[in-house]
């Protein structure tokens, strides 16, 4: 029987060759999947669902937000660095907790620049310190000179060893010469109360200590974002207190190492249109949320100067948590 001649096998090599395209077809073709790795009902829940469903819409495919609490918020980026294919259908919240891991334990799970593909940078959280409306301090001056007069008597809780409101509390009392006693609670509401109650005299953490200075309980003495907060424009920020710091806990969404650049031109842009959605705004707003918006690449050098934070931090304080 003839072969086949030269044009029908030209014919079929370029089908050959293009059954692969045509067998991936566009991204996405199916859900995508978000892990949130916190419990439901939190700020970051509530914004990152509102995200999902947004930005499922310009995907054309549903986002679907999955909760996997647990190891301080660290089983989105385990499922990302050990079982994830790189292929856009499996995401997590990155955290400022997952970049400053490797550099509390002895063995680093994954390295928080190399290990993961960085997406877009989306929002943190309004921190501050507040202390005892009815107390002797009035404001950050009356804050750091009655630690100067009581050297370790002055105490802040925070909601917990190594969290972002510890570390920025640690770097605070170094460049002012004081010395602040630290009393970590397990739960950010838990500590505001403890201040309101007199049990202890400051609390410096994200915003569940809102409703007690709304209600007068509290007094706020500062925040800690780049500009004064809409909702407590009264409360001045580390900038104007002399200090060139920002602490918003920032986090964003990440994919495993090794993603393709158009899938990840389309997650980028579809959560970009989400972040920027009038709903998940109000989102935002209901929780006090500043935006941290990133490019991927913006992303991943803020990642990459984070860690470095991070590292220096934890060697500094000799932190360990295991």
């Amino acid at each position: 029987m003839p072969g086949p001649t030269r044009r029908a096998a030209l014919s079929l090599a370029a089908t050959t060759l293009a059954a692969p395209a045509l067998a991936q077809g566009r991204f996405p073709d199916r859900p995508v999947r978000l892990i949130i790795p916190w419990p439901p009902g939190g700020s970051a829940d509530a914004q990152l669902r509102s995200l999902a469903e947004l930005a499922g819409r310009t995907l054309g495919q549903p986002v679907v937000a999955e909760n996997r609490a647990g190891a301080s918020g660290t089983l989105g980026a385990q499922f990302l660095t050990t079982q994830a294919r790189p292929d856009g259908y499996a995401l997590a919240q990155m955290h400022l907790s997952v970049i400053r891991r490797p550099f509390l334990v002895r063995n680093p799970p994954w390295d928080p620049v190399q290990d993961f593909t960085h997406i877009i940078g989306l929002t943190g959280w309004l921190f501050g310190i507040v202390v005892k409306a009815d107390g002797p301090i009035k404001s950050w001056a009356d804050y750091i000179a009655y630690a100067k007069a009581h050297p370790g008597r002055l105490t802040y809780a925070t909601s917990g060893i190594a969290t972002t409101n510890h570390l920025t509390m640690e770097e605070l009392s170094a460049k002012e010469g004081v010395e602040l006693t630290h009393v970590p609670y397990r739960a950010s509401n838990e500590a505001a109360v403890s201040v309101a109650s007199g049990e202890v005299m400051s609390v410096a953490d994200s915003s569940a200590w809102a409703p007690l200075v709304d209600s007068g309980a509290l007094r706020l003495i500062c925040v800690w974002t780049a500009e004064r907060s809409p909702r407590f424009p009264q409360a001045p920020t580390l900038k104007e207190l002399g200090h060139d710091m920002v602490g918003t806990s920032p986090y964003g969404i990440a994919g495993p190492k090794g993603m393709d650049p158009g899938v990840v031109r389309s997650l980028h842009e579809a959560f970009k249109a989400a972040l920027f959605d009038s709903a998940n705004a109000a989102v935002r707003a209901q929780f006090d949320m500043p935006l941290e918006y990133y490019d991927p690449e913006a992303y991943r050098d803020f990642v990459a100067r984070r860690a470095a934070y991070e590292r220096t931090m934890a060697e500094r304080l000799n932190l360990r948590i295991d």
